[in-house]
Protein backbone atom coordinates (compact mmCIF):
# COMPACT_ATOMS: atom_id res chain seq x y z
CA UNK A 1 0.00 0.00 0.00
CA UNK A 2 1.41 3.62 -0.67
CA UNK A 3 1.56 6.42 2.08
CA UNK A 4 -2.01 7.85 1.34
CA UNK A 5 -3.65 4.45 1.77
CA UNK A 6 -1.83 3.74 5.12
CA UNK A 7 -2.77 7.34 6.29
CA UNK A 8 -6.11 6.89 5.46
CA UNK A 9 -6.37 3.84 7.12
CA UNK A 10 -4.71 4.79 10.65
CA UNK A 11 -7.14 7.47 10.81
CA UNK A 12 -9.85 5.24 9.80
CA UNK A 13 -8.51 3.39 13.58
CA UNK A 14 -8.06 6.24 15.27
CA UNK A 15 -11.75 6.74 14.65
CA UNK A 16 -12.90 3.56 15.39
CA UNK A 17 -10.62 3.03 18.88
CA UNK A 18 -12.17 6.17 19.67
CA UNK A 19 -15.79 5.64 19.05
CA UNK A 20 -17.27 2.24 18.76
CA UNK A 21 -14.50 0.11 20.94
CA UNK A 22 -14.19 3.81 23.38
CA UNK A 23 -17.95 2.78 23.78
CA UNK A 24 -18.36 -0.75 23.99
CA UNK A 25 -15.23 -0.97 26.65
CA UNK A 26 -17.18 1.77 28.44
CA UNK A 27 -20.44 -1.03 29.04
CA UNK A 28 -18.39 -4.20 28.37
CA UNK A 29 -14.89 -4.44 29.98
CA UNK A 30 -12.40 -7.02 28.27
CA UNK A 31 -11.42 -10.39 29.72
CA UNK A 32 -8.18 -8.63 31.19
CA UNK A 33 -5.73 -5.67 30.73
CA UNK A 34 -3.17 -7.56 29.29
CA UNK A 35 -3.64 -10.38 26.35
CA UNK A 36 -0.15 -12.06 25.52
CA UNK A 37 1.51 -14.88 23.89
CA UNK A 38 3.80 -17.42 25.88
CA UNK A 39 6.92 -15.83 25.48
CA UNK A 40 5.43 -12.45 26.99
CA UNK A 41 5.02 -10.27 23.71
CA UNK A 42 1.56 -8.54 24.46
CA UNK A 43 -1.27 -8.97 22.18
CA UNK A 44 -2.76 -6.07 20.17
CA UNK A 45 -6.60 -5.73 20.29
CA UNK A 46 -6.21 -5.91 16.60
CA UNK A 47 -3.85 -6.12 13.62
CA UNK A 48 -4.21 -4.26 10.39
CA UNK A 49 -2.06 -3.38 7.07
CA UNK A 50 -0.47 -0.55 9.01
CA UNK A 51 1.71 -3.47 11.16
CA UNK A 52 2.88 -4.92 8.03
CA UNK A 53 3.61 -1.82 6.36
CA UNK A 54 7.74 -2.59 5.74
CA UNK A 55 7.15 -6.01 4.86
CA UNK A 56 8.89 -6.92 1.54
CA UNK A 57 7.08 -9.62 0.23
CA UNK A 58 10.46 -11.46 -1.59
CA UNK A 59 12.50 -10.75 1.32
CA UNK A 60 10.53 -11.82 3.87
CA UNK A 61 8.27 -13.95 2.48
CA UNK A 62 9.14 -15.32 -1.01
CA UNK A 63 7.52 -18.59 -2.46
CA UNK A 64 7.84 -21.88 -1.29
CA UNK A 65 10.37 -24.16 -2.04
CA UNK A 66 12.75 -20.67 -2.20
CA UNK A 67 14.86 -18.87 0.21
CA UNK A 68 14.08 -17.75 2.61
CA UNK A 69 11.72 -20.28 3.02
CA UNK A 70 9.16 -18.47 5.15
CA UNK A 71 6.00 -20.29 3.64
CA UNK A 72 7.37 -23.67 3.18
CA UNK A 73 10.39 -25.89 2.36
CA UNK A 74 8.39 -27.51 -0.84
CA UNK A 75 6.70 -25.83 -3.62
CA UNK A 76 3.69 -27.86 -3.09
CA UNK A 77 3.94 -28.58 0.34
CA UNK A 78 1.03 -30.98 1.82
CA UNK A 79 -0.72 -30.80 -2.15
CA UNK A 80 2.30 -33.29 -3.28
CA UNK A 81 1.93 -35.53 -0.36
CA UNK A 82 0.76 -34.99 3.71
CA UNK A 83 4.20 -34.82 6.20
CA UNK A 84 4.94 -38.00 7.66
CA UNK A 85 3.10 -39.34 10.71
CA UNK A 86 5.72 -40.74 12.74
CA UNK A 87 4.08 -41.76 16.17
CA UNK A 88 6.87 -41.73 18.80
CA UNK A 89 6.61 -45.20 20.65
CA UNK A 90 8.72 -47.88 22.60
CA UNK A 91 8.75 -50.02 25.75
CA UNK A 92 9.31 -53.06 27.10
CA UNK A 93 11.31 -55.64 24.70
CA UNK A 94 12.19 -55.29 21.18
CA UNK A 95 9.83 -57.83 20.40
CA UNK A 96 7.10 -55.93 22.54
CA UNK A 97 7.99 -52.32 20.47
CA UNK A 98 8.09 -54.40 17.31
CA UNK A 99 4.34 -55.28 17.94
CA UNK A 100 3.25 -51.72 18.50
CA UNK A 101 5.42 -50.67 15.59
CA UNK A 102 3.63 -52.81 13.24
CA UNK A 103 0.41 -52.58 14.77
CA UNK A 104 0.75 -48.50 13.54
CA UNK A 105 1.85 -49.45 10.64
CA UNK A 106 -1.28 -51.50 9.69
CA UNK A 107 -3.82 -48.18 10.85
CA UNK A 108 -1.65 -46.20 8.56
CA UNK A 109 1.29 -44.37 10.15
CA UNK A 110 4.02 -43.77 7.51
CA UNK A 111 7.05 -43.69 9.36
CA UNK A 112 8.58 -44.77 13.08
CA UNK A 113 9.95 -43.29 15.41
CA UNK A 114 11.78 -45.24 18.38
CA UNK A 115 11.89 -44.72 22.06
CA UNK A 116 14.80 -46.44 24.26
CA UNK A 117 14.49 -47.08 27.97
CA UNK A 118 16.59 -45.01 29.87
CA UNK A 119 19.75 -47.63 30.89
CA UNK A 120 20.07 -47.54 26.80
CA UNK A 121 20.00 -43.80 26.13
CA UNK A 122 22.42 -43.68 29.31
CA UNK A 123 24.79 -46.10 27.59
CA UNK A 124 24.45 -48.99 30.13
CA UNK A 125 24.00 -52.20 29.53
CA UNK A 126 20.32 -53.70 31.25
CA UNK A 127 22.43 -55.84 33.26
CA UNK A 128 24.38 -53.06 35.17
CA UNK A 129 23.66 -52.69 38.42
CA UNK A 130 22.67 -48.85 38.69
CA UNK A 131 19.74 -49.33 36.10
CA UNK A 132 18.06 -52.49 37.96
CA UNK A 133 13.88 -51.60 37.91
CA UNK A 134 14.45 -49.12 35.05
CA UNK A 135 15.04 -51.65 32.28
CA UNK A 136 11.89 -50.89 29.68
CA UNK A 137 10.43 -48.58 31.51
CA UNK A 138 10.01 -45.55 29.21
CA UNK A 139 10.94 -47.26 26.20
CA UNK A 140 12.64 -50.08 24.91
CA UNK A 141 15.54 -51.85 26.07
CA UNK A 142 18.13 -52.03 23.29
CA UNK A 143 21.64 -54.29 24.81
CA UNK A 144 22.93 -55.71 21.36
CA UNK A 145 22.71 -55.74 17.74
CA UNK A 146 20.70 -59.02 18.27
CA UNK A 147 17.61 -56.48 20.01
CA UNK A 148 18.09 -54.24 17.64
CA UNK A 149 17.28 -56.95 14.75
CA UNK A 150 14.00 -58.22 17.20
CA UNK A 151 13.11 -54.52 16.74
CA UNK A 152 12.69 -54.32 13.15
CA UNK A 153 11.57 -58.20 12.75
CA UNK A 154 9.24 -58.58 9.31
CA UNK A 155 10.06 -54.24 8.95
CA UNK A 156 11.60 -53.59 5.90
CA UNK A 157 14.10 -50.90 6.35
CA UNK A 158 14.54 -49.86 2.72
CA UNK A 159 10.61 -49.18 2.50
CA UNK A 160 10.23 -47.09 5.49
CA UNK A 161 12.35 -44.03 7.62
CA UNK A 162 13.08 -44.74 11.45
CA UNK A 163 13.65 -41.82 13.46
CA UNK A 164 15.68 -43.09 16.79
CA UNK A 165 15.77 -39.93 19.89
CA UNK A 166 18.98 -41.14 21.22
CA UNK A 167 21.85 -38.94 21.88
CA UNK A 168 24.84 -39.57 23.62
CA UNK A 169 25.30 -42.96 22.41
CA UNK A 170 23.64 -41.96 18.84
CA UNK A 171 26.28 -43.46 16.55
CA UNK A 172 26.24 -46.47 18.09
CA UNK A 173 22.68 -47.43 17.59
CA UNK A 174 23.22 -45.80 14.13
CA UNK A 175 25.69 -48.76 13.51
CA UNK A 176 23.34 -51.37 14.76
CA UNK A 177 21.07 -49.90 12.51
CA UNK A 178 22.89 -49.97 9.37
CA UNK A 179 24.38 -53.49 10.67
CA UNK A 180 21.03 -55.08 10.68
CA UNK A 181 19.89 -53.56 7.34
CA UNK A 182 22.87 -54.82 5.93
CA UNK A 183 21.62 -58.76 7.41
CA UNK A 184 18.39 -57.22 5.29
CA UNK A 185 20.09 -56.80 2.67
CA UNK A 186 19.65 -53.08 2.42
CA UNK A 187 22.58 -51.33 2.27
CA UNK A 188 23.51 -47.98 3.99
CA UNK A 189 22.59 -45.63 0.89
CA UNK A 190 18.68 -46.96 1.22
CA UNK A 191 18.78 -46.23 4.08
CA UNK A 192 16.00 -42.96 5.47
CA UNK A 193 15.84 -41.82 8.91
CA UNK A 194 17.02 -39.61 11.68
CA UNK A 195 19.10 -39.78 14.48
CA UNK A 196 18.31 -37.16 17.01
CA UNK A 197 22.27 -36.99 18.28
CA UNK A 198 21.43 -33.50 19.59
CA UNK A 199 24.08 -33.38 22.54
CA UNK A 200 23.82 -29.96 23.10
CA UNK A 201 20.39 -30.15 24.52
CA UNK A 202 20.92 -32.55 26.44
CA UNK A 203 23.27 -30.58 28.86
CA UNK A 204 20.93 -27.50 28.71
CA UNK A 205 17.83 -29.36 29.35
CA UNK A 206 17.40 -33.56 29.41
CA UNK A 207 19.89 -34.85 31.36
CA UNK A 208 20.86 -38.29 29.65
CA UNK A 209 24.67 -36.87 28.64
CA UNK A 210 27.41 -38.78 29.28
CA UNK A 211 30.66 -37.68 28.32
CA UNK A 212 31.57 -34.09 28.31
CA UNK A 213 30.88 -31.73 26.16
CA UNK A 214 34.07 -31.40 23.31
CA UNK A 215 34.24 -35.42 22.95
CA UNK A 216 30.54 -35.63 22.94
CA UNK A 217 30.86 -32.70 19.60
CA UNK A 218 33.84 -35.22 17.98
CA UNK A 219 31.00 -38.19 17.74
CA UNK A 220 28.28 -35.38 16.59
CA UNK A 221 30.58 -34.04 13.39
CA UNK A 222 32.20 -38.15 12.97
CA UNK A 223 28.43 -39.20 12.49
CA UNK A 224 27.53 -36.05 10.00
CA UNK A 225 31.30 -37.37 7.85
CA UNK A 226 30.67 -41.04 7.96
CA UNK A 227 27.37 -40.68 6.71
CA UNK A 228 27.75 -37.96 3.99
CA UNK A 229 29.96 -40.59 2.38
CA UNK A 230 28.07 -43.59 3.08
CA UNK A 231 23.83 -42.92 3.93
CA UNK A 232 23.34 -40.25 2.10
CA UNK A 233 19.62 -40.27 2.79
CA UNK A 234 20.20 -40.30 6.77
CA UNK A 235 19.48 -37.00 8.36
CA UNK A 236 22.40 -37.27 10.73
CA UNK A 237 21.08 -34.80 13.87
CA UNK A 238 17.55 -33.97 14.86
CA UNK A 239 18.53 -30.13 16.83
CA UNK A 240 15.74 -30.36 19.05
CA UNK A 241 13.87 -27.74 20.69
CA UNK A 242 10.94 -29.71 22.15
CA UNK A 243 12.82 -30.49 25.07
CA UNK A 244 13.80 -27.19 25.30
CA UNK A 245 10.50 -25.72 25.62
CA UNK A 246 9.94 -29.00 27.80
CA UNK A 247 12.14 -27.70 30.36
CA UNK A 248 9.78 -24.43 30.47
CA UNK A 249 11.35 -22.17 28.05
CA UNK A 250 9.15 -19.44 25.59
CA UNK A 251 8.73 -19.97 21.83
CA UNK A 252 11.34 -17.45 21.59
CA UNK A 253 13.95 -19.29 23.70
CA UNK A 254 12.77 -22.30 21.42
CA UNK A 255 13.98 -21.09 18.84
CA UNK A 256 16.63 -18.88 19.96
CA UNK A 257 18.72 -21.83 21.55
CA UNK A 258 17.50 -24.10 19.18
CA UNK A 259 19.14 -22.48 15.84
CA UNK A 260 22.19 -21.27 18.57
CA UNK A 261 23.20 -25.02 19.20
CA UNK A 262 22.58 -25.60 14.86
CA UNK A 263 24.89 -22.95 14.95
CA UNK A 264 27.29 -24.47 17.25
CA UNK A 265 27.23 -27.75 15.49
CA UNK A 266 27.62 -26.33 12.01
CA UNK A 267 30.70 -24.52 12.84
CA UNK A 268 31.85 -28.02 15.19
CA UNK A 269 32.39 -29.56 11.29
CA UNK A 270 33.92 -26.56 9.84
CA UNK A 271 36.42 -26.83 12.81
CA UNK A 272 36.47 -30.88 11.45
CA UNK A 273 37.64 -29.88 7.99
CA UNK A 274 33.88 -30.32 6.22
CA UNK A 275 32.77 -28.30 3.86
CA UNK A 276 29.30 -26.86 4.48
CA UNK A 277 27.38 -27.97 1.70
CA UNK A 278 28.68 -31.59 2.40
CA UNK A 279 26.75 -32.13 5.67
CA UNK A 280 24.35 -29.31 5.97
CA UNK A 281 21.54 -30.32 3.91
CA UNK A 282 20.78 -33.62 6.18
CA UNK A 283 20.92 -31.57 8.88
CA UNK A 284 17.24 -31.44 10.46
CA UNK A 285 15.44 -30.13 13.68
CA UNK A 286 12.58 -31.26 16.14
CA UNK A 287 10.03 -28.25 18.00
CA UNK A 288 7.36 -28.12 20.43
CA UNK A 289 3.85 -28.06 19.33
CA UNK A 290 2.24 -26.02 22.01
CA UNK A 291 -0.63 -24.13 23.45
CA UNK A 292 -0.92 -20.98 21.45
CA UNK A 293 -1.94 -21.86 18.11
CA UNK A 294 -1.18 -18.73 16.46
CA UNK A 295 2.44 -17.72 18.21
CA UNK A 296 3.47 -21.51 17.28
CA UNK A 297 2.20 -21.06 13.45
CA UNK A 298 4.66 -17.89 13.74
CA UNK A 299 7.41 -19.63 15.79
CA UNK A 300 7.65 -22.36 12.42
CA UNK A 301 8.04 -19.41 9.94
CA UNK A 302 10.37 -17.55 12.03
CA UNK A 303 13.12 -20.15 12.98
CA UNK A 304 12.77 -21.26 8.98
CA UNK A 305 13.55 -17.29 7.77
CA UNK A 306 16.32 -17.09 10.55
CA UNK A 307 18.02 -20.46 9.89
CA UNK A 308 18.02 -19.76 5.95
CA UNK A 309 20.07 -16.60 6.69
CA UNK A 310 22.32 -17.80 9.23
CA UNK A 311 23.18 -20.74 6.56
CA UNK A 312 23.59 -18.47 3.76
CA UNK A 313 24.83 -15.38 5.28
CA UNK A 314 27.15 -16.35 8.18
CA UNK A 315 27.98 -20.15 6.78
CA UNK A 316 28.35 -19.03 2.98
CA UNK A 317 26.66 -22.01 2.19
CA UNK A 318 25.54 -22.11 -1.82
CA UNK A 319 23.26 -25.14 -1.99
CA UNK A 320 19.96 -23.59 -1.23
CA UNK A 321 19.01 -27.21 0.31
CA UNK A 322 21.64 -26.50 2.92
CA UNK A 323 19.62 -23.13 3.62
CA UNK A 324 16.28 -24.95 4.42
CA UNK A 325 15.01 -25.97 7.94
CA UNK A 326 13.03 -29.34 7.94
CA UNK A 327 11.49 -29.95 11.25
CA UNK A 328 9.34 -32.85 12.94
CA UNK A 329 6.91 -31.49 15.25
CA UNK A 330 5.82 -33.36 18.54
CA UNK A 331 2.85 -32.08 20.57
CA UNK A 332 3.30 -30.88 23.62
CA UNK A 333 3.81 -33.21 26.27
CA UNK A 334 3.97 -31.02 29.15
CA UNK A 335 0.88 -29.98 28.80
CA UNK A 336 -0.94 -32.80 28.73
CA UNK A 337 -3.15 -33.44 31.70
CA UNK A 338 -3.17 -36.09 34.33
CA UNK A 339 -6.43 -34.54 35.28
CA UNK A 340 -9.42 -34.48 32.95
CA UNK A 341 -7.61 -36.97 29.95
CA UNK A 342 -9.77 -37.07 27.41
CA UNK A 343 -9.30 -32.82 27.07
CA UNK A 344 -5.69 -34.09 26.07
CA UNK A 345 -7.48 -35.11 23.06
CA UNK A 346 -8.62 -31.34 22.36
CA UNK A 347 -5.10 -30.04 23.08
CA UNK A 348 -3.26 -32.12 20.68
CA UNK A 349 -5.22 -31.88 17.78
CA UNK A 350 -5.14 -27.88 18.25
CA UNK A 351 -1.25 -28.84 18.51
CA UNK A 352 -1.65 -30.94 15.81
CA UNK A 353 -3.66 -28.05 13.86
CA UNK A 354 -0.66 -25.73 14.30
CA UNK A 355 2.35 -27.57 13.29
CA UNK A 356 0.50 -28.06 9.90
CA UNK A 357 -0.71 -24.87 9.25
CA UNK A 358 3.03 -24.29 10.63
CA UNK A 359 4.58 -26.31 7.27
CA UNK A 360 5.93 -28.98 9.33
CA UNK A 361 7.74 -32.29 7.66
CA UNK A 362 6.72 -35.14 10.05
CA UNK A 363 4.42 -34.72 13.46
CA UNK A 364 3.99 -36.98 16.23
CA UNK A 365 0.65 -36.34 18.17
CA UNK A 366 1.04 -37.72 21.76
CA UNK A 367 -1.57 -40.23 23.71
CA UNK A 368 -4.44 -39.00 25.68
CA UNK A 369 -2.76 -41.59 28.67
CA UNK A 370 0.72 -40.06 28.32
CA UNK A 371 0.35 -37.93 31.95
CA UNK A 372 -0.43 -40.94 33.44
CA UNK A 373 1.78 -43.81 31.50
CA UNK A 374 3.05 -45.02 28.81
CA UNK A 375 -0.01 -44.81 26.48
CA UNK A 376 -2.00 -47.72 25.72
CA UNK A 377 -2.80 -49.21 22.20
CA UNK A 378 -6.41 -47.75 22.09
CA UNK A 379 -5.30 -44.31 22.96
CA UNK A 380 -1.84 -44.85 20.36
CA UNK A 381 -4.54 -45.48 17.82
CA UNK A 382 -6.60 -41.87 18.48
CA UNK A 383 -3.44 -39.85 18.50
CA UNK A 384 -2.91 -40.79 15.40
CA UNK A 385 -6.36 -40.93 13.77
CA UNK A 386 -5.90 -37.26 14.91
CA UNK A 387 -3.85 -36.78 12.21
CA UNK A 388 -5.22 -38.19 9.76
CA UNK A 389 -8.49 -36.28 10.19
CA UNK A 390 -6.41 -33.19 9.91
CA UNK A 391 -4.72 -34.53 6.91
CA UNK A 392 -8.31 -35.90 5.14
CA UNK A 393 -10.93 -34.28 6.70
CA UNK A 394 -10.71 -30.01 6.94
CA UNK A 395 -8.70 -28.52 4.29
CA UNK A 396 -5.88 -27.48 6.07
CA UNK A 397 -3.05 -29.18 3.91
CA UNK A 398 -4.85 -28.39 0.86
CA UNK A 399 -3.42 -24.89 0.69
CA UNK A 400 -0.02 -23.64 1.58
CA UNK A 401 0.93 -21.46 4.22
CA UNK A 402 -2.76 -20.59 4.45
CA UNK A 403 -2.39 -18.04 7.40
CA UNK A 404 1.02 -16.29 5.68
CA UNK A 405 -0.06 -12.45 4.96
CA UNK A 406 -2.23 -12.05 7.71
CA UNK A 407 -1.42 -9.00 9.35
CA UNK A 408 -0.96 -10.59 12.66
CA UNK A 409 0.73 -13.96 11.62
CA UNK A 410 3.14 -11.60 9.50
CA UNK A 411 3.96 -8.63 12.64
CA UNK A 412 4.36 -11.94 14.97
CA UNK A 413 7.00 -13.76 12.46
CA UNK A 414 8.74 -10.52 12.38
CA UNK A 415 8.83 -10.07 16.39
CA UNK A 416 9.65 -13.99 17.48
CA UNK A 417 12.75 -13.89 14.95
CA UNK A 418 14.00 -10.41 15.73
CA UNK A 419 13.92 -11.61 19.35
CA UNK A 420 15.26 -14.84 18.69
CA UNK A 421 18.54 -13.16 16.66
CA UNK A 422 18.96 -11.24 19.82
CA UNK A 423 19.66 -14.52 21.89
CA UNK A 424 21.79 -15.76 19.49
CA UNK A 425 23.57 -12.48 19.04
CA UNK A 426 24.21 -12.27 22.95
CA UNK A 427 25.35 -16.10 23.08
CA UNK A 428 27.72 -15.19 20.15
CA UNK A 429 29.37 -12.99 22.41
CA UNK A 430 29.79 -15.61 25.09
CA UNK A 431 31.58 -17.33 22.89
CA UNK A 432 29.44 -19.35 21.53
CA UNK A 433 26.80 -21.90 22.49
CA UNK A 434 29.00 -24.06 24.00
CA UNK A 435 30.31 -21.36 26.22
CA UNK A 436 26.86 -20.19 27.50
CA UNK A 437 26.07 -23.90 28.53
CA UNK A 438 28.94 -24.19 30.08
CA UNK A 439 28.29 -20.41 32.31
CA UNK A 440 25.26 -21.81 32.80
CA UNK A 441 23.01 -18.55 30.80
CA UNK A 442 21.29 -20.80 29.22
CA UNK A 443 19.73 -23.25 32.17
CA UNK A 444 19.42 -20.11 34.07
CA UNK A 445 17.14 -18.12 31.32
CA UNK A 446 15.12 -21.56 30.73
CA UNK A 447 14.68 -22.24 34.72
CA UNK A 448 13.30 -18.46 35.03
CA UNK A 449 10.88 -18.71 32.14
CA UNK A 450 9.36 -21.96 33.63
CA UNK A 451 9.22 -20.67 37.09
CA UNK A 452 6.93 -17.29 35.87
CA UNK A 453 4.99 -19.79 33.96
CA UNK A 454 4.45 -22.36 36.95
CA UNK A 455 3.56 -18.63 38.75
CA UNK A 456 0.60 -17.31 35.78
CA UNK A 457 -0.75 -20.69 36.42
CA UNK A 458 -1.08 -20.81 40.28
CA UNK A 459 -2.66 -17.15 40.50
CA UNK A 460 -4.60 -18.20 37.66
CA UNK A 461 -3.17 -15.89 34.75
CA UNK A 462 -2.89 -18.63 32.74
CA UNK A 463 -6.05 -21.01 32.48
CA UNK A 464 -5.40 -24.94 32.04
CA UNK A 465 -8.94 -26.16 32.14
CA UNK A 466 -9.21 -29.65 34.35
CA UNK A 467 -6.33 -27.96 36.76
CA UNK A 468 -6.72 -24.97 38.01
CA UNK A 469 -10.18 -24.00 37.11
CA UNK A 470 -12.94 -26.68 35.75
CA UNK A 471 -12.03 -29.10 38.36
CA UNK A 472 -14.27 -32.11 38.79
CA UNK A 473 -14.45 -34.99 41.09
CA UNK A 474 -12.52 -38.23 38.84
CA UNK A 475 -12.13 -41.43 38.80
CA UNK A 476 -8.57 -43.02 39.42
CA UNK A 477 -7.08 -43.69 35.58
CA UNK A 478 -5.46 -47.47 35.27
CA UNK A 479 -2.33 -46.90 34.19
CA UNK A 480 -0.74 -48.60 31.90
CA UNK A 481 2.50 -50.71 33.25
CA UNK A 482 5.54 -52.98 32.27
CA UNK A 483 5.37 -56.53 33.35
CA UNK A 484 8.69 -56.97 35.83
CA UNK A 485 8.75 -59.91 34.14
CA UNK A 486 10.31 -57.74 30.77
CA UNK A 487 13.71 -56.93 32.71
CA UNK A 488 14.26 -60.59 33.30
CA UNK A 489 14.01 -62.06 30.24
CA UNK A 490 16.00 -59.07 28.51
CA UNK A 491 18.98 -60.46 31.03
CA UNK A 492 18.46 -64.00 29.92
CA UNK A 493 18.61 -62.64 26.29
CA UNK A 494 21.82 -60.41 27.38
CA UNK A 495 23.59 -63.17 29.16
CA UNK A 496 22.41 -65.52 25.83
CA UNK A 497 24.08 -62.88 23.42
CA UNK A 498 27.39 -62.57 26.20
CA UNK A 499 27.45 -66.40 26.08
CA UNK A 500 27.32 -67.11 22.57
CA UNK A 501 29.78 -64.44 21.35
CA UNK A 502 33.08 -64.86 20.02
CA UNK A 503 34.31 -63.17 22.84
CA UNK A 504 38.41 -63.08 20.92
CA UNK A 505 36.24 -60.77 18.40
CA UNK A 506 34.18 -58.85 20.42
CA UNK A 507 37.15 -57.53 22.67
CA UNK A 508 39.25 -57.26 19.48
CA UNK A 509 36.58 -54.71 18.41
CA UNK A 510 35.86 -52.94 21.28
CA UNK A 511 40.13 -52.69 21.48
CA UNK A 512 39.61 -50.66 18.23
CA UNK A 513 37.37 -48.12 19.41
CA UNK A 514 40.10 -47.22 22.17
CA UNK A 515 42.17 -46.87 19.73
CA UNK A 516 40.19 -44.55 17.76
CA UNK A 517 39.13 -42.66 20.69
CA UNK A 518 43.00 -42.17 21.96
CA UNK A 519 43.61 -40.48 18.34
CA UNK A 520 41.44 -37.36 18.39
CA UNK A 521 41.30 -37.18 14.45
CA UNK A 522 40.50 -41.01 13.52
CA UNK A 523 37.08 -42.22 12.59
CA UNK A 524 34.50 -43.37 15.09
CA UNK A 525 31.34 -44.77 12.96
CA UNK A 526 33.56 -47.61 11.55
CA UNK A 527 34.89 -48.96 14.52
CA UNK A 528 31.16 -48.92 15.83
CA UNK A 529 29.56 -50.68 13.44
CA UNK A 530 32.33 -53.57 13.77
CA UNK A 531 32.08 -54.04 17.01
CA UNK A 532 28.11 -54.34 16.97
CA UNK A 533 28.58 -56.97 14.48
CA UNK A 534 30.84 -58.75 16.76
CA UNK A 535 28.20 -58.40 19.10
CA UNK A 536 29.72 -56.14 21.39
CA UNK A 537 27.43 -54.62 23.83
CA UNK A 538 26.13 -50.81 24.23
CA UNK A 539 27.46 -51.02 27.43
CA UNK A 540 30.46 -52.03 26.74
CA UNK A 541 31.37 -49.62 24.04
CA UNK A 542 30.04 -47.01 25.81
CA UNK A 543 32.39 -47.88 29.18
CA UNK A 544 35.52 -47.69 26.82
CA UNK A 545 34.30 -44.41 25.95
CA UNK A 546 33.70 -43.50 29.31
CA UNK A 547 37.13 -44.59 30.35
CA UNK A 548 38.53 -42.61 27.32
CA UNK A 549 36.51 -39.49 27.48
CA UNK A 550 35.13 -38.93 30.97
CA UNK A 551 31.60 -38.42 32.34
CA UNK A 552 30.32 -35.21 32.16
CA UNK A 553 28.97 -33.90 35.86
CA UNK A 554 26.93 -30.83 35.90
CA UNK A 555 27.58 -28.07 37.81
CA UNK A 556 25.38 -25.46 37.01
CA UNK A 557 23.96 -22.97 40.05
CA UNK A 558 20.56 -21.43 39.91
Amino acid sequence: MDKEQLDAIRAAREKWDQGMVKKTLDKFPERRDRFESTSGFEFERLYDPAHTADLDYLEQLGFPGEYPFTRGVQPTMYRGRFWTMRQYAGFGSAAETNARFRYLLEHGQTGLSVAFDLPTQMGYDSDHPLVLGEVGKVGVAIDSMRDMETLFDQIPLDKVSTSMTINAPATILLAMYIAVAEKQGVSPDKLAGTIQNDILKEYIARGTYIYPPRPSMRLVTDSFRYCSAHVPKWNTISISGYHIREAGSTAVQEVAFTLADGIAYVQAALDAGMETDTFASRLSFFFNGHNNLLEEVAKFRAARRLWARIMKDRFGAKNPKSWMLRFHTQTAGSMLTLQQPENNIVRVAMQCLAAALGGSQSIHTNSMDEAISLPSEDSARIALRTQQILAHENGVADVIDPLGGAYFIEALTDKIEAQAADYIRRIDDMGGMLAAIESGYVQREIHNAAYAWQKDVEKKRKIIVGVNQYQMDEKKAQPFKIDPAVEKAQLARLAEVKASRDDNAAHAALDAVRAAAREPDAPMMQTFIAAVKANATLGEICGVLREEFGQYRENVKF
